[in-house]
């Protein structure tokens, strides 16, 4: 299959870039702003115009949580997250492609008791969320076929994330404030790799409306997260807890995210690994580079 990546220059695409090299059957074009504007739909339809795109993988969002509660930003996360999906998902209709969205937990609001479901409400809570719930019913309205991935707490060797900050903080500081009232899954963006790898073998071109919820398995909060973080790299630098109100973010974040994987098991067939385990594996990656 002939296979686009947008957005390829982040965490994800550059996981994505690396998988790539092991998966010979599929041929791969990987594109970030500089060589596909996807805010523009006149440049997505001269891009798949002659390459026979089957599936587009969209990796390109915006992420810059509490910017995005600035007015002046909200505009710039609006076209990304909301615009551009629509976009993509129009021109995938139109040349039969299959668009494969990156999403995110923070369209749930976090009240829930128990892990999220793929048909639960969503409810976002801040700009950010609500431009990538928006960017969520902008592709099911489209009427193409579409696969959308929600994932959360995404780190990787590439790129800046949760983890390589704290790796960062350790060697400049002798503790960390860090929140202990939100919890959720942490997913290494390898794994996330993978598991779009094994959708794309399991279910080929036919045509699909579905969506999944992928992250690293187990339940953990940021706090107890940096804790593991330092102690799989052997940093002495100490974790004190805080609350959420206390850190003072501008975008509310959800008080509880984790999210049920049992349907892209049974899809794909896969084990996802444990948080820690895959966190052990990144820290080695980071150390070696």
């Amino acid at each position: 299959m002939i296979i686009l990546v947008t957005g390829s220059n982040g965490q994800l695409g550059s996981e994505l870039k690396k998988i790539s090299t092991t998966s010979t059957e599929h041929d791969w074009y990987f594109t970030d702003v500089d060589t596909l504007n996807i805010c523009n739909k006149d440049d997505i339809e001269l891009f798949f115009k002659d390459r026979n795109i089957d599936i587009c993988i969209n990796c390109a969002a915006y992420t810059a949580v509490d910017k995005a509660e600035d007015d002046e930003e909200k505009e710039k996360a609006k076209i990304i997250n909301s615009d551009a999906p629509l976009f993509l998902a129009d021109v995938c209709k139109k040349h039969n492609s299959i668009l494969i969205h990156i999403s995110t937990d923070y369209v749930f609001d976090g009240t829930s008791l128990n892990p999220y479901m793929e048909n639960d409400t969503i409810n976002p809570q801040s700009v950010y969320g609500k431009t990538k719930a928006d960017g969520e019913i902008n592709i099911i309205n489209s009427g193409c076929s579409y696969i959308i991935i929600r994932t959360a707490w995404l780190y990787s060797s590439f790129g800046n994330n949760f983890v390589k900050t704290m790796l960062r903080l350790a060697s400049e500081r002798d503790y960390v404030n860090v929140v202990d009232d939100q919890s959720g899954n942490p997913t290494w963006a390898y794994d996330l790799a993978f598991s779009i790898l094994m959708i794309i073998q399991r279910n080929g071109k036919n045509p699909i409306h579905d969506i999944f919820h992928f992250t690293n398995e187990g339940i953990t909060n940021w706090y107890n997260f940096a804790a593991a973080i330092f102690d799989i790299s052997n940093k002495e630098c100490k974790v004190k807890p805080i609350s959420t109100k206390d850190f003072g973010s501008k975008a509310k974040r959800p008080a509880f995210s984790a999210m049920d994987k049992t349907k892209i098991k049974e899809f794909t067939g896969m084990k996802i690994p444990f948080w820690r385990d895959s966190l052990i594996k990144c820290i080695e990656e980071i150390n070696n580079k």
